[in-house]
């Protein structure tokens, strides 16, 4: 099997096996690669750590908050978090990792640290790589807690999304991680407060979502789809970049068939205003 089926059988395996009093939010598996940049770890407010990863060159382009996903119950902080920061901060960027909290069905709190996270990097922006524009990312769940952040505030610039959670709305969501986050029976009212395709204004900000038609963990049209159209119709710029095949949970995984085409779809986005 290949490492990137490995991944998505690691991912369902955990997703089926959490339970809301986990405590564990960092997998020994998948690992990030060996040869990760030093970073530094910071301890925010609220208690979740923030990974640093410096920019490898005098002055950053932009900043990005990388939100590892995991359903709400444990975090794949390695292919969907420091290989992502690695990558970023090698290209010219600065790049944090955030471990952020379970919500244990309170969504308010990985939103809080998704929030500290985000005022840390921009508190701290003339120190590593004077970068003027601060952006947010996340995979599966974490793209749900990213697009989150994207809709329910004007925290950020730019939001990047891999096979996200979008919807919370029975039938659309992803079970696992809606009754993480809200619950089994929260109400309509809060399934549709953080079912985030409904959430999109104008000013909601631009948006690079990539995802695989073939994913059977977080389907692609109820919630990625559903959201870059949701982005078009208040005219929100946003590069789609949709593969036929690939499943779920490929991160930064070399493995995964159109690696290096949703790369180079991803530094293009970057290099934009």
């Amino acid at each position: 099997m290949k490492r990137i089926g490995i991944i998505a059988a690691i991912a369902a395996a955990a997703l089926s096996s959490c339970t809301p009093a986990q405590q564990n939010p960092y997998p020994d598996a998948p690992k990030a690669s060996t040869d990760t940049i030093a970073y530094q770890t910071v301890g925010l407010p609220s208690g979740a750590t923030l990974l640093v990863f410096p920019c490898q060159q005098e002055k950053a382009t932009k900043a990005t908050v990388i939100l590892p996903g995991g359903g709400y119950c444990f975090l794949a902080s390695g292919h969907e978090g420091r290989d992502v920061a690695d990558w970023m901060c090698r290209d010219g960027q600065t790049a944090f990792v955030l471990l952020y909290r379970f919500p244990q069905t309170d969504p308010g709190i990985p939103n809080t640290d998704a929030r500290e996270a985000i005022e840390y990097a921009r508190a701290h922006a003339n120190e590593l790589g004077n970068y003027a524009k601060v952006g947010i990312m996340g995979s599966s769940a974490g793209g749900h807690l990213a697009s989150t952040v994207a809709t329910h505030t004007d925290l950020v610039d730019f939001q990047i999304l891999l096979y996200p959670v979008i919807s919370m709305k029975p039938g659309l969501t992803h079970q696992g991680s809606h009754d993480f986050l809200l619950g089994q029976e929260p109400g309509e009212e809060a399934e549709t407060l953080y079912s985030n395709e409904k959430q999109v204004t104008p000013k909601t900000p631009r948006a690079f979502i990539a995802l695989s038609l073939d994913d059977d963990i977080v389907p692609a049209v109820p919630n990625g789809l559903a959201y870059a159209e949701a982005l078009a119709r208040d005219s929100v710029t946003t590069t789609l970049v949709c593969y036929p095949r690939g499943g779920h949970g490929w991160g930064f995984s070399d493995d995964f068939e159109f690696a290096q085409q949703w790369k180079a779809e991803l530094k293009k986005f970057l290099s934009e205003e």
